[in-house]
């Protein structure tokens, strides 16, 4: 009996939602056990009322009979057709439903809806003119008012230190007002919400545009951190990533050095930002060092008093650093020594001023008996005649001019280049040192 019991109660309990649905009515409720003509002609008035109210089911015939519904017909669209199932198993009393409408193949009547759509919207839009009209007025004087600002280039250029920055702060006002008008104009619509969608999407396409375009704006900043730092100035002599050559001008993408071979040289400002740059310009007296191999057995420091004497007495070198020399070292070519001095750049060409020191003190030493080390093998055959070495020349002692000649003639390159109009160039000479 128990076990009876139990199995009863598990029967009650799966047929409660069975039982619930049933009363819930519709082709799911419970069928009357009589049939009722007038309960049908009642669906069928409502049916057709409800089909009639909504529109689009005018081609729709509806018929009623033991509570079961046939619909018959066409409509306009698939959705439509399926919406009927739904609707009318709402109404009261219906027990089922026979759905028997299709789609129609008429083309006026399947565009009529897109018609309305289209009506609708026109007259929605020819509604909203005015008020559309009026956000538009807006956004234009606003943007006018950051158009006649950012026109403002004395203004800018007295707030900025260089055209660069000056430019960048002209397009940032007009970016501000054109945002601040579009603001404006969404708020007179009364579509505040879509700016936020759009500044959405606008991140969104940043940042994609960013990572396709990583260099660029890499050197783009590089460019205005320049422009505000300026560790060279036009025509400076300077050394970047082994490059050397003098300063032409700088440019939102590139510095431009003219080597000293007339070579253009553009380097990218993001390597510039980066890169260790020697500004020899900066300081006008500059070093020049070269080396000498004299023999094992000569009088190392006769020879090192004697080419520390000349480079000294040189009219060119100056007395402030003063000239030195000492030994480098012991190699298979001789012992080397190292002969520096020091001139003023501004007047002297380094590479003159060492080629004549290293020609003076070649010849001090060899006028004081040391000789250098010489490599060279002669090769005698037996019997061969040693022919006499043939006399050098005399050497004259006299101090050949070092002045600065091929400098002047890059300076005018340097000058006739920045001096070109279409060109833009962010150096300027009165701007602050780093």
């Amino acid at each position: 009996m128990r076990l009876l019991r139990l199995l009863l109660l598990v029967a009650l309990a799966l047929a409660a939602p069975a039982l619930t649905a049933q009363d819930a009515g519709g082709p799911n409720g419970q069928i009357a056990a009589e049939s009722d003509a007038v309960l049908d002609a009642d669906i069928a008035v409502r049916i057709r009322e409800i089909l009639a109210e909504l529109g689009g089911y005018d081609d729709v015939t509806v018929q009623v009979s033991e509570g079961i519904v046939r619909l018959r017909g066409t409509a306009t669209s698939l959705t439509d057709i399926e919406a009927l199932d739904a609707l009318v198993g709402r109404v009261e009393g219906v027990v089922a439903i026979r759905n028997q409408v299709t789609e129609t193949t008429d083309i006026g009547r399947r565009l009529n809806p897109a018609l309305e759509r289209f009506r609708g919207r026109l007259d929605q839009f020819v509604t909203s003119l005015p008020l559309v009209l009026i956000a538009g007025a807006a956004f234009a004087l606003i943007a006018f008012v950051g158009h006649l600002l950012s026109n403002r280039v004395r203004l800018w250029q007295r707030i900025a230190p260089n055209a660069f920055i000056a430019s960048l702060y002209a397009q940032v006002v007009m970016i501000v007002f054109v945002v601040g008008g579009v603001v404006v104009a969404l708020d007179v619509l009364n579509a505040s919400a879509l700016l936020g969608t759009i500044l959405g999407a606008a991140g969104i396409v940043g940042l994609a545009v960013g990572f396709a375009v990583k260099d660029t704006v890499e050197n783009y900043i590089a460019s205005i951190m320049l422009s505000i730092r300026q560790p060279f100035r036009p025509n400076d002599v300077i050394e970047l990533n082994g490059d050397e050559g003098k300063v032409i001008r700088m440019t939102s993408r590139a510095t431009i050095l003219l080597s000293f071979d007339g070579n253009q040289i553009r380097i990218p400002n993001a390597i510039v930002f980066k890169s260790r740059i020697v500004n020899y310009t900066l300081n006008p007296e500059r070093r020049f060092k070269f080396s000498l191999w004299v023999a094992t057995d000569s009088d190392l420091a006769l020879a090192l008093t004697t080419a520390q004497d000349v480079v000294k007495g040189l009219p060119f070198t100056l007395a402030v650093p003063a000239s030195d020399a000492w030994i480098e070292g012991v190699t298979d070519r001789g012992v080397e020594i190292v002969t520096v001095g020091w001139i003023d750049q501004r007047g002297t060409s380094l590479l003159r001023a060492k080629g004549e020191a290293l020609r003076l003190v070649k010849l001090a030493l060899a006028e004081a008996g040391i000789g250098l080390y010489d490599t060279s093998l002669t090769v005698r055959l037996p019997g061969e005649d040693q022919a006499p070495a043939p006399a050098a020349p005399a050497e004259s002692r006299e101090v050949k001019e070092v002045g600065e000649i091929t400098q002047t003639a890059l300076d005018d390159i340097a000058a006739a280049e920045r001096d070109k109009a279409e060109t833009q160039d962010f150096l300027t000479e009165d701007a602050r040192a780093e």
